[in-house]
């Protein structure tokens, strides 16, 4: 349930935030393209039950609804286990070069093994990302998540991940 509950204060803290997005804010709603993101990095690094490598593979739209682009998710980790979704996200652009990006995203988990087993086949994904973005629009980004069930299972471990992300815009892939 936290994680519902913080994917909820993330959209009412967007939604009340705006009139601080105006023109001579250091924040602004970042007008970019769409992107293929490639990243890779440490699963399960807080708790370490069940540490492993995790790669995973973003499509994020540049389609815009409000604050809100969408995006889809799908994530391997080297323990066997696996996540499919898709959620939305937010492009904060502060200065010229760097994007902050909260986003939440619902998963289909599965690949319970003997060390970690997250307690329910539906986990909920928040994510922070700082990334960099280029003269090209690409970017670098480092990004942490929690993903949990919401306690909707008997158990609810959670698991957390830090990631460093690739964002290539999608329009470098051609036409």
């Amino acid at each position: 349930m936290m994680a519902v509950k913080r994917g909820i204060l993330l959209a009412i803290l967007a939604m009340f935030a705006q009139p601080a997005w105006a023109a001579d804010s250091m924040f602004s709603l970042a007008k970019d393209p769409a992107y293929l993101t490639f990243s890779g990095g440490y699963f399960d690094f807080n708790r370490q039950k069940d540490e492993s490598g995790e790669f995973s593979l973003e499509y994020r739209s540049d389609k815009q609804l409000w604050w809100f682009k969408p995006f889809a998710h799908a994530a391997y980790v080297t323990n066997g286990m696996s996540f499919m979704g898709a959620g939305v996200l937010i492009d904060l652009q502060v200065g010229d070069n760097w994007i902050i990006q909260p986003s939440f995203a619902p998963t289909w988990w599965r690949g319970k093994t003997d060390n970690l087993d997250l307690g329910y086949a539906l986990e909920f994904r928040s994510r922070l990302e700082v990334a960099y973005r280029f003269r090209d629009k690409s970017r670098l980004g480092l990004a942490i998540s929690h993903s949990s069930n919401a306690s909707l299972g008997d158990t609810n471990p959670g698991t957390e991940s830090i990631m460093l992300s690739v964002s290539v815009p999608m329009n470098m892939f051609g036409n």
